[in-house]
């Protein structure tokens, strides 16, 4: 049967077997006739777990990562951030403050996007949280973004210390090619900078193992600073990983993320030999927090590709 391997992105997160209970549940929760339950249908997973290489400790509340109540969504990949939100000694002062501009300076949501315009929802869609708490999340985005993307050293704990790419892609690999041995169709999913490091490995790690597909969710991966981090081996006209997607890159988001509202289609971006091949879905997640995982898993487009990659 087929399986799935998840991908989180950033934020103090739960336990890695409670993360993927937390994720497994969302997928199953809903109306009967849009839920995947995969143990239900026979699909295993596996989640590769991060967390701990740039956090110091799993955050024991795990209610608050599947709650439906708003604020608690939000406390569950904000509040546990704290002070992590500089980046003292970057690698590369210029890329980041270039990078921190263009995401912290301005709110995306001032310049109305054109399928807004003149629309009835236009009053309920512009301002959906309050900036001061958005520019608090992509702060931590950027430390996080910015210590894969350079490999930086880091300690989380007294005792420990990781390059944090090396680490973070010894792990996708590990888990991707244990994935691969549980059965096919064999699709990744991935959500947030958790889409970077899905990328990362299947186009520049020559020795991560092949997937049926990928899905991406709320990504920042058409951001180009981003981009310009995962040269010479990205191009946009050679961008999508040929030699390790053998079958579908699905990218689903919402304009009003700010993860990817910068530029979160990626059709244009990572195209193969020339040709547009990755399949751009755009679905409007719901209330205030539009980067939660739980929205995404909660969209019935998302919810219908996935069941067709998996062949359920």
């Amino acid at each position: 049967m087929a399986h799935v391997t998840m991908i989180h992105g950033i934020g103090q997160k739960p336990e890695e077997a409670a993360l993927l209970g937390v994720w497994r549940r969302a997928l199953a929760s809903g109306p009967q006739e849009t839920r995947i339950d995969l143990g239900a249908k026979g699909v295993s997973s596996s989640m590769v777990y991060w967390a701990d290489v740039l956090y110091p400790a799993p955050d024991p509340n795990v209610a608050a990562h599947e709650s439906t109540d708003e604020l608690e969504a939000l406390k569950s990949d904000v509040d546990h951030i704290g002070d992590a939100v500089t980046v003292d000694g970057a690698e590369d002062p210029v890329w980041l403050a270039r990078l921190a501009g263009r995401l912290l300076l301005e709110d995306p949501a001032l310049d109305e996007p054109e399928y807004l315009v003149g629309s009835a929802s236009r009053l309920q869609e512009r301002f959906p949280l309050p900036w001061a708490l958005k520019q608090r999340f992509l702060a931590a985005f950027l430390r996080d973004v910015h210590h894969y993307l350079f490999n930086v050293c880091w300690t989380p704990r007294p005792g420990e210390t990781y390059q944090v790419q090396r680490e973070i892609r010894r792990r996708f690999v590990e888990k991707v090619a244990a994935g691969a041995e549980k059965g096919r169709p064999h699709v990744v999913v991935s959500h947030s900078m958790g889409t970077v490091i899905a990328y990362d490995c299947l186009m520049r790690v020559p020795e991560c193992p092949a997937i049926d597909a990928l899905v991406t969710l709320g990504s920042p991966l058409g951001i180009d600073e981003v981009q310009d981090k995962l040269t010479p081996e990205w191009t946009r006209s050679h961008g999508f990983p040929s030699k390790k997607i053998e079958g579908d890159w699905v990218n689903i988001f919402d304009r009003l993320d700010v993860v990817a509202a910068l530029d979160p289609e990626l059709t244009n971006d990572f195209r193969r030999a020339g040709l547009d091949v990755v399949r751009d879905i755009h679905e409007p997640n719901s209330g205030l927090w539009r980067h939660s995982l739980r929205k995404y898993f909660e969209g019935q487009l998302f919810r219908t590709e996935l069941r067709k990659l998996l062949k359920l």
